[in-house]
């Protein structure tokens, strides 16, 4: 489901939804903001702000502008500007962002790596630290 702004603001205006009962494997690439209830398993690439509510989960990879967690998240995450989690959120495995902040209550287990701004890109594959430089 899209909504769609009236078009004077910058930026693209749509708002996308994956509600809660909602399933979705593969991979989810929008220009758009995103807000997730459901459960995601599989790469999500969001040009603008993502959103994972309450209810929202996201096994995988996330790549995004800003992002707001506010359910869990288990994998890497490469957030060009900021990102949120929220007080009742869980964040587990590898993160880069140039900002972040954590609300008391929430959980952020794995590891971080700030302060790149724009120059955030996605880390290495696991196969790609076992095999070592060629």
């Amino acid at each position: 489901m899209a909504f769609k702004g009236t078009g004077n603001e910058a930026g693209s205006t749509e708002l996308n939804f994956i509600g809660k009962g909602t399933s979705v494997t593969g991979e989810i690439t929008t220009e758009s903001s995103l807000r997730i209830d459901g459960k995601v398993n599989g790469k999500v690439i969001c040009k603008n702000t993502l959103t994972v509510g309450e209810t929202g989960e996201i096994e995988g990879e996330v790549q995004a502008n800003n992002a707001i967690i506010g359910g869990k998240v288990k994998g890497k995450l490469f957030i060009k500007q900021k990102l949120v989690l929220e007080a009742r959120s869980s964040m587990i495995g590898e993160l880069k962002a140039s900002k972040l902040i954590i609300d008391e209550g929430a959980v952020f287990q794995g590891t971080s790596d700030m302060g790149l701004g724009d120059k955030v890109a996605p880390m290495k594959s696991v196969t790609d630290k076992e095999n070592g430089p060629k």
